[in-house]
């Protein structure tokens, strides 16, 4: 039976595609792994004072890495997360004589695709631990070097305070997913929901062909709403994608208001880091724009800004007591809608915390 993907090419065409930055052989890179080490062990200490979570995992571990073990570790979260998917596409497919060649298709459109994101991420905690695979490449904090070097060097960073200002960050989403009891298995939880219920039939991909020339001649962009995946979604797909879509936004945004008040003292130039990053982002060049609405990135753009500001009308309200009734549990947690309207998750959960 053809596999659903070729994983072993989608790496090689995400490898090659990802290419190499100038600075990967700059003396500096030799510093990478020694300041990541030490400053994710500073992060993970002061973003415990800041939001009072706590890790029950364990110390934070660093690694960084190249554009290509970036592409390697996520072509293994992908091969996991898919399985369901690629084992009911194997089934349809196992008496298709065009099988191999769309299993090559599919690995070469996730390949370009991977290989772009490798030259543009800089940080990631990998949550999707597996309990039977090597402990050792499992609970990371990655960091990509060569991206982080290139930055450093471009916009003449400070390498000590950008390597701080990042950690912070990747160790902001680790707090939140080991030091929340249920954070982690609910946000897992919500992803097997939402890769159960796709529905490999080629008749659901032509409906949903339909609803995106629809929503283009009404003059709404259908991809503004989180890519290929919300246009393929049933309506109860969509649910669950906007329950998804409202935590990561509470995620996000509360991982940017962590790292600006935890490090507030020791990176003086964060408030030029995050414009320049902001900036990067607006002046991609068309076919990046649109390849990063295809897959989605631009709706995760966008998590970041809402859910800065969601946090900031919480707090202003009831300070961080009030945001921290979102960690209790998650029927506390804001949708989408939620997110983008404060008052309305200030009204639904207070009277619940009240009683």
């Amino acid at each position: 039976m053809a596999a659903a993907v070729d994983w072993a090419l989608a790496e090689k065409v995400a490898v090659r595609a990802a290419g190499r930055e100038p600075f990967a052989e700059s003396y500096h890179y030799a510093s990478l792994t020694t300041d990541f080490e030490e400053l994710t062990a500073l992060a993970e200490q002061q973003v415990a004072e800041a939001t009072g979570l706590r890790s029950a995992s364990g110390l934070a571990r660093a690694r960084v890495t190249d554009r290509e073990g970036w592409v390697r570790a996520n072509i293994a979260s992908f091969q996991r997360l898919l399985r369901p998917i690629t084992n009911r596409l194997e089934e349809n497919l196992a008496s298709n004589p065009f099988a191999p060649v769309a299993s090559r298709v599919a690995a070469a459109e996730m390949g370009m695709v991977l290989g772009w994101m490798s030259s543009r991420v800089l940080g990631q905690y990998d949550l999707l631990v597996v309990e039977d695979e090597n402990p050792e490449d499992q609970d990371i904090v990655y960091y990509v070097g060569p991206n982080i070097i290139g930055l450093e060097k471009k916009f003449a960073f400070p390498p000590r305070e950008f390597r701080h200002w990042l950690a912070l960050h990747e160790v902001t989403h680790r707090a939140q997913f080991t030091g929340i009891p249920w954070m982690r298995e609910h946000f897992l939880g919500l992803v097997a929901q939402t890769v159960d219920a796709v529905d490999p039939d080629p008749k659901r991909f032509l409906d949903a062909l339909g609803r995106l020339a629809a929503d283009a001649r009404s003059g709404k962009n259908p991809l503004d709403d989180g890519g290929v995946m919300a246009i393929l979604a049933s309506p109860d797909q969509r649910l669950v994608l906007d329950q998804v879509a409202g935590l990561m936004s509470l995620l996000e945004g509360h991982g940017d208001v962590t790292m600006d008040r935890a490090g507030a003292d020791q990176i003086p130039s964060a408030d030029r880091f995050g414009a320049v990053l902001r900036a990067r982002r607006a002046q991609a060049n068309p076919f990046t724009k649109f390849l990063q609405k295809f897959i989605g990135l631009e709706a995760k753009m966008k998590q970041y800004e809402q859910g800065e500001r969601f946090i900031e009308a919480v707090e202003k309200e009831g300070g961080t007591e009030l945001l921290d009734v979102a960690w209790i549990d998650p029927a506390n947690l804001p949708t989408i809608e939620e997110i983008r309207d404060p008052q309305a998750w200030i009204a639904r959960v207070v009277p619940t915390v009240a009683a």
